[in-house]
């Protein structure tokens, strides 16, 4: 078994037993991407609660900020300005959520017992209570005219990657915000820029990017609508993630199912 996150490519190859390649996070799409993955060997990757929440509050947070205005007061206050500006509320804005899995589940519904009304959308059919989820291509366009915030929780596979372009984030309402907290491949970073300068976009949130860190000489650290987290959203914390790894082990030295096993067709 070997427990890895973001290995080099060919570390792997010289193990010739191995049986199981367990993600040290939530994330898996950096061990498929790997060329020279054993195809059939299985895939884990860490389910933990606690992971969740941190990603919870984390979206949270920034959501409440750009109700409130308080990135664009910080920068007012270093450049000496007293620029008040008009604020929203909880209840002018509906959050849509793409990835309904576990951390997109659990921040709906945290969102939702807040006050917020929130909507999901998801490669399939998900049902959660008094949230509608859409699934597939064809309703995805009506999810996103709803979508005043939208979160993008994606798992990265050949089907998502670049999925946050031109096309799809002008379905959003004028006005709309981007908040990324998956992967940066999900976004098509060139197409970001022209659409908040159009002002079709009214700012993004990134905690993911293509290539990180962020190259000091990329255009996103300049744009005054971008806020820039450096991959901070959610943080595995080994006190909580290594017992189940280590359940894993045992339960594949017996022979038995291993837990929070990836499709290997899916990608996640």
């Amino acid at each position: 078994m070997a427990i890895v996150w973001k290995h080099p490519h060919g570390s792997l190859s010289v193990y010739p037993n191995l049986r199981c390649i367990a993600s040290f996070g939530a994330g898996v799409d950096f061990i498929f991407e790997n060329p020279d993955r054993p195809p059939d060997v299985a895939i884990t990757r860490v389910v933990d609660d606690a992971l969740a929440e941190d990603m919870s509050e984390y979206v949270f947070t920034v959501i409440m900020g750009y109700l409130k205005n308080t990135s664009q007061y910080v920068m007012d206050q270093f450049r000496g300005m007293w620029s008040p500006k008009p604020y929203s509320r909880i209840s002018d804005h509906t959050i849509g959520i793409m990835g309904i899995g576990t951390l997109g589940t659990h921040l709906a519904k945290d969102l939702r017992n807040i006050g917020f009304k929130v909507v999901g959308w998801s490669k399939n059919p998900k049902k959660l209570k008094d949230i509608p989820v859409y699934h597939g291509a064809e309703s995805r366009k009506e999810f996103l005219s709803k979508s005043s915030v939208l979160v993008c929780l994606l798992p990265l596979t050949p089907e998502t990657r670049g999925i946050l372009n031109q096309d799809t984030l002008n379905q959003l309402p004028k006005g709309a915000f981007l908040i990324n907290v998956a992967r940066g491949g999900h976004l098509k970073e060139e197409d970001l820029i022209p659409l908040l300068d159009s002002g079709h976009l009214s700012g993004a949130c990134l905690d993911v990017f293509a290539e990180e860190p962020l190259p000091k000489e990329h255009p996103f650290w300049d744009h005054p609508l971008i806020q820039i987290t450096p991959h901070v959203a959610s943080v595995s914390d080994p006190a909580s993630v290594v017992p189940q790894l280590a359940e894993n082990y045992l339960r594949l030295s017996r022979g038995e199912e291993l837990r929070n096993r990836v499709d290997l067709q899916q990608g996640y």
